[in-house]
């Protein structure tokens, strides 16, 4: 007998259910939901972490920081180097190294003569960048032109980077003054005013951590080399909230900076004046250009507060 015709007659949704075509099923709709789900979730656990500056180590390129690093062993003091000097450097092998700088070759941002290594002024393009996106620095430079012109000396603007300063803004007035400074310079932080006084402004711990581990050079016959004497130095910028540097960097030279702070009221840069040592004396910067300064980077504060 055909067991077919054993079936008992059945209607309803479950009956009707076996009937109909699969594409009727809601299972991958449920399926594509949860997804969807799941998928808002990992994005908004990603940009918690960004936000909170909580980033993973995986979703980081390690290779892309190594080049950053070979961008930066290049400075005022080293501008061209042997692949084998960028290699120590660093601390990473030739050949990593090589492949960095070939692709910087490549691209514009280095050049290479002989065996000597360099940046092209095109590496300036990613700082400019960078510094046409900060607001600050629209509000700062007129501030900066006017203290510039009204003292007659090279006026700057500095921020800290791990334990060296980084000149980020400049001004000039009409009558040229020779200063070995210009924007996107990076210079150690123990030896300039800019950087005591931004060192001054970190927690204790921080800036205590700094000395400890900075290696100190003798820059020109003035640089301070003794960590005893930089901890006071560092301790009376902040008491007195600027500092002086007297040809510690470069010889006939003198400077003095003052903190410039956010709407919170914390540090995030220090304004500067250079001035040449044989017209400008210690006393007149403590008088004169420091009461100027002073003004310029209260101006400057007040309206990242506004």
């Amino acid at each position: 007998m055909d067991p077919v015709t054993r079936l008992p007659a059945r209607s309803g949704p479950d009956f009707k259910s076996l009937t109909k075509p699969a594409v009727a099923k809601a299972a991958p709709p449920r399926r594509n939901g949860r997804a969807a789900v799941a998928g808002r979730v990992l994005r908004s656990v990603a940009e918690s972490e960004i936000t909170e500056g909580r980033i993973s180590e995986r979703d980081c390129i390690g290779s892309f920081a190594r080049g950053l690093e070979v961008i930066r062993a290049f400075s005022r003091s080293s501008p061209r180097m042997t692949l084998s000097e960028v290699a120590a450097a660093t601390n990473m092998t030739r050949a990593s190294v090589r492949r960095f700088l070939l692709t910087l070759v490549r691209e514009g941002y280095a050049g290479l003569e002989g065996k000597y290594f360099g940046l092209r002024p095109k590496i300036l393009e990613l700082g400019f960048s960078a510094l046409a996106s900060m607001d600050m620095w629209e509000i700062a430079q007129p501030v900066m032109n006017d203290l510039s012109e009204r003292l007659q000396e090279s006026c700057f603007a500095a921020v800290l980077d791990g334990d060296d300063v980084i000149y980020v803004a400049r001004a000039t007035p009409q009558r040229v003054v020779s200063v070995g400074i210009s924007i996107g310079s990076r210079v150690p932080a123990y030896c300039v005013s800019t950087g005591r006084i931004l060192l001054a402004y970190l927690p204790p711990e921080q800036w205590g951590a700094y000395v400890k581990r900075v290696q100190m050079r003798k820059i020109t016959p003035n640089t301070t080399t003794s960590k005893t004497k930089l901890r006071a130095e560092i301790e009376k910028a902040r008491q007195q909230s600027w500092c002086m540097a007297d040809q510690e960097f470069e010889l006939g030279l003198r400077s003095v900076s003052v903190p410039i702070s956010d709407r919170t009221g914390r540090v995030i840069a220090a304004l500067n004046v250079c001035c040449p040592s044989i017209r400008v004396s210690p006393e007149l910067i403590r008088t004169r250009v420091l009461s100027e300064l002073i003004n310029a980077a209260g101006r400057i504060s007040a309206a990242l507060r506004a």
